[in-house]
């Protein structure tokens, strides 16, 4: 697969990554999850999370734009910090290597999960979960958290629960980066590759006000021909 395609993901996965999705719903891999997720109405797809493929790929799309600008955000924090829909736990080693916090992860795909310990994180940093459902964290148990290429793909009432379970065991600032349309119009929930909301950037504004007194966008160096990546920072006190 060439880097072009590389630099797309999240929220695009290539036409290849769902024949092979598509292959593998009929491996009995699939029934042995540790965590089945949620059946969603819309079309979301979850088995994706599953691939081997997809899992490789995401050791690497971040690397020139998103991965930076996390470190820019956390840099100079300190406590703990959450890396909500973690993937393989890349993020996290670089959150880590950059940074003086304790970096957990969580996500819904026990195998994702069981790639970041091959990587060298220990499993007590890293749990299996629904992200709108976050019940192992008690209230502000983390500083901070983060979520990048994730919240666009869950259903609508997923992202506002999602919100507001990030609120819950955050205490300070949540950083979220996700797709805004380069149309500036509210083009919903579309299905190019991987189903995503591809909506403006007050669209999200709105949601993340529900919870949060203080909402600032700000543009990330990640972009493709349908979305621009905006990071969202939500501030539970305001500056």
């Amino acid at each position: 697969m060439n880097g072009f395609l590389k630099e797309l993901l999240p929220p695009i996965v290539t036409k290849g990554i769902r024949k092979i999705v598509a292959a593998s719903r009929s491996r009995k891999k699939l029934n042995e999850r540790i965590f089945t997720p949620p059946t969603e109405s819309n079309g979301q797809e979850l088995d994706v999370y599953w691939d081997s493929n997809m899992a490789a790929l995401l050791d690497t799309w971040g690397k020139d734009h998103v991965w930076n600008e996390i470190q820019m955000f956390l840099v100079g924090k300190q406590g703990k910090a959450l890396d909500i829909a973690c993937g393989t736990g890349v993020t996290m080693q670089i959150v880590q290597n950059a940074t003086n916090m304790e970096v957990y992860g969580c996500d819904i795909s026990d195998l994702l999960i069981s790639k970041a310990e091959e990587r060298g994180i220990e499993k007590k940093y890293l749990q299996v979960c629904d992200a709108t459902k976050m019940d192992m964290y008690a209230d502000d148990y983390f500083d901070y958290s983060y979520s990048i290429g994730s919240l666009e793909h869950f259903t609508e009432d997923g992202i506002l629960n999602f919100i507001a379970e990030v609120k819950r065991v955050t205490k300070y600032d949540s950083y979220h980066m996700m797709p805004t349309s380069s149309s500036e119009k509210d083009e919903g929930w579309i299905s190019p590759y991987q189903s995503y909301f591809n909506n403006n950037e007050n669209w999200w504004i709105e949601k993340f006000k529900k919870f949060y007194p203080s909402v600032k966008a700000i543009n990330s160096g990640w972009k493709d021909e349908r979305s621009i990546g905006k990071w969202f920072v939500c501030q539970k006190t305001p500056l």
